[in-house]
This record gives C-alpha cells, sequence and structure tokens, in this order.
C-alpha cells in the first residue's frame, strides 16, 4: 500500500456512523450511553505510562527510563527507552525489538461508548525515524479487548516531517460487539524493529474531524494486499518473484509440478525444519511451497493475483491459512472464513482442474482453553460448508498434532505455534492416504 492509499479519506471507508451509534447505545439507558458526551476525555492525569518491550515493562515516572532487561535476554541486543521532552511529547526509542510500547494505564476505566460513533483519538506525532522499523496505534475495547490500526507507510512517510497532529476516527477501532463501557488501557503506541517516534499525550473528542485513514475491518480479510509488517518489507516481494521464477524453473525444464502448498509461516517451514519431511513425502511430486510468514488471507490473496498459481496444472492444492487473521487482529470468524472463501474462488478460476484439500486451522496456545486456541476452533467450524467433498475436500489434522487432553507438546509446536520436524512428519504422514490416491500415476 502507498503512503496515498493511507492518507485517503475516512469517511471513503467506513459505513454510516448511525449504525455504530445504535449498536452502541442498545440494550443501556439512554443517559449512560451519553456520558461524557459534553467535553473531551485527555489522558494527561491519573494515567501510568507503561514502557515495555516483549520480555520486561517498567514506568515513565521521571525524565527517562529504560526497559530492565531480564538476566538471560532472548535478544540480548534489544533495548527499549522513553523519554519527557521540554515540548510536552514523549519519545519511544527502540533498537531490535519485537514490541516496543508506550502504554497509557493505571487510570479509572473510560466509558468511551458515547465517543465512538462521531468521534476521534487525536495527537501529536513527531516520527523521527522509521526506516529499519515499524509501528502501530491501538485502542482498549474492554477488558481483555484490543483493537489496533496500523501505520507502517504512514509512518514513514513523516518521518523526518517533524511534528504533525494526527486524528484517527474512533471507529477505526470498534467492531461490532465491542463494549468501549469501561476501558482500563485505553491507548498504546507500539513499535517494532528500530525506530524512535515521539507523541503527544491523546485526546478523546466527542466529535472530530478524521485527518488518517484506517483500513474497513468488515473488507480487510478480501482486500488484496501484500504483507504491510516492517520485518516482512525488505523480504516479501523479493520473496514473490523468487518463487515465481521457481514456478518458472520447472516449466523450463519440462518438469510438471502436481502438488502445491499455499498457506503462511507454517507451510514456509516445508523448507527448513519440514525439509526432510518434504523430502520424503512430497518432492516427488515436484511440489511447490508457496508459504510466506506473517500473511493473512488478504496477503495470499494478492499472491494468487499476482501469478503464484500461474504457468503450471497441479492436480492437488493444499491450503492452510488463516491463523495470523486471529493472531494479528482476533478477527470475527466469520471474516476469517469469507477471506479463505475468497482464495477458493481464486484457486478454481486459476486451476480447475486442481483438487483442493481444505486444512482446518492447526491448534495454537498450549491448552485447549487458550484464547487462540478457542477463536480458531470457531474458524474451522465454519470452514466444512466450503467444501462439496469431491474438488474442494476439507481435512482437521489437529488431533494427531495434540496430546489426549487437548494440550500441545513442544516437541511438535514447540512455540505453540510453529511445527518440528517431528510435526512436519506427523503432517506429511496425515496427508498421505488423500494425496496418494488423487496424484496417482
Amino acid at each position: 500500500m502507498s503512503p496515498s492509499k493511507n492518507t485517503a479519506t475516512e469517511t471513503q471507508r467506513h459505513g454510516d456512523a448511525g449504525l455504530v451509534r445504535r449498536f452502541l447505545c442498545v440494550s443501556v439507558p439512554l443517559w449512560l450511553c451519553c456520558v461524557g458526551l459534553a467535553q473531551a476525555v485527555d489522558l494527561h492525569r491519573g494515567w501510568q505510562i507503561a514502557v515495555t518491550d516483549f520480555e520486561g515493562e517498567t514506568t515513565l515516572t521521571g525524565d527517562r527510563v529504560t526497559v530492565p532487561k531480564p538476566a538471560q535476554p532472548r535478544v540480548p541486543a534489544s533495548r527499549v527507552a522513553a523519554s519527557r521532552g521540554d515540548d510536552g511529547l514523549l519519545t519511544l526509542q527502540f533498537t531490535n525489538t519485537w514490541i516496543a510500547q508506550l502504554r497509557w494505564q493505571g487510570g479509572p476505566p473510560l466509558d468511551l461508548r458515547g465517543h465512538v460513533p462521531q468521534g476521534t483519538v487525536e495527537f501529536d506525532l513527531d516520527v523521527v525515524d522509521l526506516a529499519r522499523g515499524g509501528m502501530k496505534f491501538k485502542l482498549g475495547c474492554g477488558t481483555d479487548c484490543e483493537r489496533k490500526v496500523p501505520f507502517l507507510f504512514a509512518g514513514r512517510a513523516l518521518a523526518g516531517q517533524g511534528r504533525r497532529h494526527v486524528s484517527l476516527a474512533l471507529k477505526c477501532f470498534w467492531r461490532e460487539g465491542d463494549d468501549f463501557s469501561a476501558v482500563p488501557v485505553p491507548f498504546t503506541l507500539e513499535g517494532t524493529g528500530n525506530g524512535e517516534i515521539r507523541i503527544g499525550t491523546p485526546t478523546f473528542q466527542r466529535a472530530g474531524t478524521p485527518n488518517t485513514a484506517c483500513p474497513d475491518y468488515r473488507t480487510q480479510s478480501v482486500t488484496p494486499e501484500p504483507l504491510q509488517e516492517s520485518w516482512a518489507v525488505d523480504w516479501w516481494l523479493p520473496r514473490h518473484e523468487a518463487k515465481l521464477a521457481e514456478i518458472r524453473a520447472h516449466r523450463e525444464a519440462g518438469r510438471r509440478v502436481d502438488l502445491v502448498f499455499l498457506g503462511d509461516s507454517i507451510t514456509q517451514g516445508w523448507e527448513k525444519e519440514g525439509q526432510a519431511a518434504w523430502a520424503r513425502h512430497f518432492a516427488r511430486n515436484n511440489a511447490v511451497a508457496l508459504g510466506f510468514g506473517g500473511d493473512r488471507t488478504e496477503n495470499l490473496l494478492w499472491r494468487l493475483q499476482h501469478g503464484e498459481l500461474d504457468g503450471m496444472a497441479p492436480r492437488a492444492i493444499v491450503m492452510l491459512i488463516g491463523t495470523n487473521n486471529t493472531g494479528e487482529r482476533l478477527e470475527d470468524p466469520a471474516l476469517t472464513v469469507a477471506g479463505i472463501r475468497a482464495n477458493l474462488d481464486e484457486i478454481r478460476r486459476r486451476q480447475p482442474q486442481a483438487k483442493v484439500l481444505l486444512l482446518a486451522l492447526l491448534p495454537r496456545d498450549e491448552k485447549p482453553d487458550g484464547l487462540l486456541r478457542r477463536h480458531n476452533a470457531k474458524i474451522n467450524a465454519l470452514l466444512p460448508a466450503l467444501a462439496d467433498g469431491r474438488q474442494v475436500v476439507f481435512l482437521d489434522i489437529g488431533a494427531a498434532l495434540t496430546r489426549p487432553d487437548g494440550t500441545l507438546s513442544r516437541d511438535i509446536l514447540p512455540d505453540w505455534l510453529h511445527l518440528s520436524p517431528a510435526g512436519y512428519d506427523l503432517w506429511a504422514r496425515s496427508l498421505d492416504p488423500l494425496l496418494t490416491q488423487w496424484l496417482k500415476p
């Protein structure tokens, strides 16, 4: 996405605010829904400013603080610091970190229901350096509820431009079913990689004028786009070109590609942890693994529409996609399924002769009651409706990867998400009966 797309008018990206207002005010007294309508809410007093990375947390109580490192840090070179400026801005500096945050918390939970329909969150922003980093804004939507707006390309476009005023519609952070009646963590600035960002204290306006666009959550999963993460922009498109070249090399050598895998980092893992299992089970089919770490349904859709299924005629295609829709934005299961359906439709248009094996999302989280496990289970419950049992077949291999009590083993899923070599062997053996039938001479 180009910076110009990020600065499109917000009103072009969202539906009628009246819909949001009607939802937010349902089942609550009218006077309660209108609490705080007469004035802005700011976070200057009564709120702590937490400074965090993925290994530690501290509070900015003086002029400057650095997040302490554990005795055995996972990334020794990472560093996150925050400071106060004389101009009223807070500075977040981060180096080699997966997540760095300035987070407003510890105050009385805010009731923002009356602000969401027409309101904005506003703050001054000075992006000093983001050439090798990324950023997002997060807004709490209740207890254990958080919504985010990506700001990678827009943030990089502002680098070196000095202090700018940012106004985001609160609807950017709203999803149907969100409460917003008691928000304990109202705002977070999140960075990743390397960068320096200065930000003013956020203010919530009851009625504001947005000057910054945001994605429409209702269509995000079906709107094709390259992966927009700071840690991916340097390799994602080159990998796409490399995969097109791999397919072209098979064609020019006269090798028929009979089997294709589509997916995210779990599919990409066939090239590393799963390499031995791949060689034993699939290499004889001149199989191609089109897996890209971090991909969500919209990213795979972009790749399919830009040639990754062209120039070959596979007999079987295995697709596993959607768990990053859960992990990145805890998306409504129906929206994720819509994205999966869009990819199935694209496959059928481009490779009508191929049989498609639609896989259930693999189990994640150590225990069955984990939030992400339960969320993926809701997606999996909807997926069989996308299969006809003939040209598109649904298969759930989750039981082969879990213990009898539903828990996960680090021997199979070391980080409760990605597979070990033993996990890839289990995956391959789970597919063997069906793929052998589909690919027999």
